[in-house]
């Protein structure tokens, strides 16, 4: 028996992490710290995470 391996499409991986409660974003990152991040700031504000923006910007300079 051969194994083949399907890729879902984008479509499918937005339905399973609106089912998740997660955001797309979720599913390419590439460590566990990523992802929590990218679920923390999907849960923010436009506003909250323009703050994020110049807070990181601050920081880093």
């Amino acid at each position: 028996m051969r194994r083949v391996n399907i890729l879902p499409d984008v479509r499918t991986l937005k339905l399973l992490a609106d089912e998740l409660g997660v955001p797309l974003s979720y599913f390419f990152c590439e460590d566990e710290t990523s992802a929590e991040i990218a679920c923390l700031v999907a849960q923010m504000t436009e506003r909250e995470k323009k703050e994020l923006i110049l807070s990181l910007i601050q920081t880093k300079t």
